[in-house]
């Protein structure tokens, strides 16, 4: 019976050896962190509070009598008993489904169990972790470089006001003040210039790792969760079915056979769901990269080579917007 099961499953089952090796998929960091997660799911035993009182009661000021407060009372009483069983019940499934996942989980570590695996889409799952970690790294380095700039414009906007103040105090020098005053300040422009298409930069290379990336790596999350109970409750039938056949072991094997039907639809659902969203956030990277690597190429290079209207051009084709100075000051209002 379990064959016949197994045969309409959707992925490979791989065998673990002694070593706990796959040959094809790299270990876990922890144990107890997936453990954790595991744990994690269930039920919240707070969630549920009866409240009685206040507003609810009689108008016109009318006194309850004693049976009405006895029928209230057996009212309140059947609706705690129903939460308390239904609290009950979540309890337990959710027990049972920790307790399951755990047992697939131990021997999935220690080489002595199967876990299924779909090998292609474990592939392309490896390749988002390393590379929304590379990403990070482009993230923070340019993070760095804003912050380095920032520095270095106000330092020349400080120093083309230092000029320009002693330019009208020292008339023997003026003219070699002056001057320096106006190239500070062409400069500090610029450089605001630059600033704006460097922080539009990372502002999407932000949204990019930190939202669109992450938002599919939770997915993927969930998916590996489903992946484990899926294998769990298919452990399970097996040892069920590989066991006697009398009518009550019959019931459990029903009961199994059905449960696994459910997880496994949950996990081919989620499979689905991330080969999809894979799909779409490889076509929005190479969308977005292509357009912020232009960007910040095309910036820099005129920067440094002080083409001026080049500069503005690349902020206008790349609909950059530059901030009005004190813009990021909060206002009078916000700061009371």
């Amino acid at each position: 019976m379990a064959e016949g099961i197994m045969s309409k499953a959707a992925t490979m089952e791989i065998p673990i050896n002694s070593n706990g090796d796959t040959g094809t998929q790299p270990e876990d960091d922890s144990l107890e962190q997936d453990l954790q997660q595991v744990m994690v799911s269930g039920p919240n035993l707070n969630e549920t509070s009866i409240v009685s009182g206040g507003y609810g009661g009689p108008a016109g000021g009318i006194i309850p009598t004693s049976s009405s407060n006895h029928n209230t009372c057996n009212a309140i009483e059947e609706v705690s008993r129903g939460v308390a069983v239904e609290k009950l019940d979540s309890v337990k499934k959710w027990g049972i489904n920790t307790y399951k996942c755990t047992k697939q989980m131990f021997p999935e570590r220690f080489g002595r169990g199967s876990r299924t695996v779909d090998l292609e889409l474990e592939a392309q799952i490896d390749l988002l972790r390393d590379t929304k970690s590379k990403y990070e790294n482009i993230l923070r380095l340019a993070t760095a470089l804003t912050s380095h700039f920032q520095s270095m414009v106000q330092t020349q906007q400080a120093l083309g006001d230092t000029f320009t103040d002693l330019s009208q105090k020292s008339p023997e020098l003026q003219d070699e003040f002056g001057y320096n005053a106006e190239t500070q300040k062409l400069l500090c422009k610029n450089g605001e210039s630059l600033l704006g298409a460097i922080n539009f930069f990372v502002s999407s290379i932000d949204t990019l790792v930190n939202k669109t990336m992450e938002d599919t790596l939770m997915t993927i999350k969930h998916y590996e969760n489903a992946r484990l109970e899926f294998d769990a409750y298919r452990s399970d039938l097996e040892e069920l079915s590989l066991g006697p056949r009398d009518s009550a072991a019959m019931v459990r094997i029903d009961m199994a056979q059905h449960d696994y039907q459910v997880h496994r639809d949950k996990y081919e659902r989620l499979r689905s769901d991330v080969t999809i969203k894979l799909k779409f956030l490889e076509e929005n990277k190479v969308k977005v990269m292509h357009k912020q690597l232009l960007l910040f190429h095309n910036a820099i290079s005129a920067y440094f080579a002080g083409n001026q209207q080049q500069l503005e051009q690349t902020l206008v084709q790349f609909n950059v917007k530059l901030k009005p100075p004190g813009a990021d000051k909060p206002s009078w209002l916000e700061e009371q």
